[in-house]
C-alpha cells in the first residue's frame, strides 16, 4: 500500500500544538511521523501486518486539535477521522476495523488487555516517542522558554522527567520496546552524570 497519500492527509489536517507558547516547538505532525517511523523499526523485529500498523500510527493523533476545540476524548474523534477517511479512499473495512480499535485504545498504556501484536507496536512506539534524546531537548527548550531560564533549571527538570519516566518501563508491551525504554534511560542517567560535572 501506498502511504503517502495517508501522509499527505495527516499533514494537512495536523496543525501546530495549542499549548503555551513556551511548547510552540511541539506539534502534531513531527510526533505522528517520529511514531510513524518507530513503527516500521518495531514492525520489521516484531512481524505483524504493516498496513494496519502503519495506518493506525500515521491516524493515531489526527483528531487531537478538533478534540480540544470540542471538548471530546482525543482518541475518539481521531478515530472517527480515520474510520471515515479510510473509507473514502477505499480500504478494506476489516483493516478500518482494526485500525480504529488500535486508535481508541492506544492513550491507555496501562491496560493489562490481551492486544494484538499490531497493537502492541503502535502503543510503544507513540510511548517512546519523547523519552530518551528528545525528551532532554523537550526539557531543554521548554526551560529557555521561561524567564528564570538556566542550566540548573534544565537540569532539575530532565532529572525529574527521568525520575518520572524510569519506573514506566512497565507500560512497555513488547521486549523490544523495553530493551529500547532502557537504552534511553541510561542515555539520560550518562547525560545527567555529565551535566553534574560540568555545572556543579
Amino acid at each position: 500500500m501506498d502511504y503517502s497519500e495517508v501522509i499527505e492527509f495527516v499533514k494537512q489536517t495536523a496543525s501546530e500544538n495549542s499549548g503555551a507558547d513556551k511548547t510552540t516547538f511541539r506539534n502534531s505532525y513531527d510526533h505522528t511521523m517520529r511514531v510513524y517511523r518507530w513503527a516500521i523499526r518495531l514492525q520489521a523485529k516484531l512481524g505483524g501486518d504493516l498496513d494496519v500498523i502503519v495506518l493506525a500510527a500515521l491516524l493515531h493523533d489526527v483528531g487531537c486539535e478538533q478534540a480540544k476545540a470540542t471538548n471530546q476524548p482525543p482518541n475518539e474523534v481521531s478515530a472517527e477521522i480515520a474510520v471515515e477517511y479510510l473509507d473514502s479512499i477505499g480500504v478494506d473495512p476489516e483493516l478500518i476495523v482494526k485500525v480504529g480499535e488500535i486508535i481508541m485504545i492506544c492513550p491507555d498504556k496501562e491496560t493489562d488487555k490481551d492486544l494484538s501484536i499490531e497493537c502492541k507496536i503502535v502503543m510503544d512506539s507513540d510511548f517512546l516517542d519523547e523519552i530518551g534524546a528528545v525528551g532532554i531537548m523537550r526539557d531543554c527548550m521548554i526551560t529557555a522558554g521561561m524567564d528564570d531560564a538556566s542550566y540548573k533549571r534544565a537540569y532539575y527538570r530532565i532529572k525529574d522527567c527521568y525520575r518520572k519516566y524510569k519506573p514506566l518501563i512497565r507500560c512497555c508491551k513488547t521486549e523490544t520496546a523495553r530493551t529500547e525504554f532502557t537504552k534511553r534511560m541510561q542515555l539520560i542517567e550518562s547525560y545527567i552524570y555529565q551535566l553534574e560535572k560540568e555545572i556543579f
